[in-house]
């Protein structure tokens, strides 16, 4: 059974995420102090953490900063605080993906499924650490995306698009391919959803989001990324 530690000093929070979870399948333990949490996770071995950012004893910040030199277990981090500096903070500690509260509970397991999913991709696929297409380095370990050396902040959505078109590079996937192998359960019968998510990896990755190099449509199948060998 898949393991989640919540990490929140609301008890409140905490008593409904149990709850919520476990009625999903899970097995989760609550704790409120985040000076507690890494011997927590010597102990109970979670499969992901919920980590919000202001706690008591030591900040969830600092937190992710200690558990990522010692671990790669995904990290949500939440906060009360929803401007951009905690959320780009977070994920450059090394958090998986940001929720500002408050936050539906529903937008939650997607996304702790999004990021489930994408440990099943990275076990399926060959053990490989980054891929280096053109421009853009996709660090695989640390779940960064550089392009000429600077980081673009993608989605925890975005990443787990992105990192599968990159790991097909060359090829023609097809649109159903991609829904089933990203999207999964959560896909709920709209194509244009992988549309949208494609516009805005453009928008990030692209010099020229109206004249694509990296993602390729296919028409009337899917999507391709870019070979290594075809970037002049």
């Amino acid at each position: 059974m898949t393991k989640i530690l919540i990490v929140d000093d609301e008890p409140l929070i905490v008593e409904s995420l149990i709850y919520s979870l476990e009625r999903e399948g899970f097995q989760v333990k609550g704790i409120g102090d985040g000076s507690l949490v890494l011997e927590t996770v010597r102990d109970y071995q979670p499969d992901l953490i919920v980590l919000d950012i202001l706690l008591p004893g030591l900040n969830g910040i600092e937190v992710c900063k200690r558990l990522r030199a010692e671990s790669t277990i995904p990290i949500i981090m939440l906060t009360a605080r929803g401007d951009e500096l905690d959320r780009v903070l977070g994920l450059e500690v090394g958090a998986d993906d940001y929720l500002p509260k408050p936050f539906s509970f529903r937008e939650l397991l997607a996304r702790i499924r999004a990021i489930l999913r994408r440990v099943e991709m990275d076990r399926y696929y060959p053990p490989i650490t980054d891929i280096a297409i053109g421009d853009l380095h996709l660090d695989l370990t640390a779940h960064r995306l550089l392009k000429k050396g600077a980081e673009i902040v993608l989605s925890a959505r975005e990443y787990d698009l992105l990192s599968f078109l990159m790991r097909n590079a060359g090829q023609a996937i097809s649109r159903e391919t991609i829904l089933a192998q990203v999207w999964g359960e959560e896909w709920i019968g709209d194509e244009r959803t992988l549309d949208v998510h494609v516009r805005w990896l453009r928008l990030k990755i692209e010099d020229d989001p109206a004249s694509p190099q990296y993602i390729q449509t296919v028409r009337g199948y899917g999507y391709r990324f870019i070979g290594a060998e075809e970037i002049g």
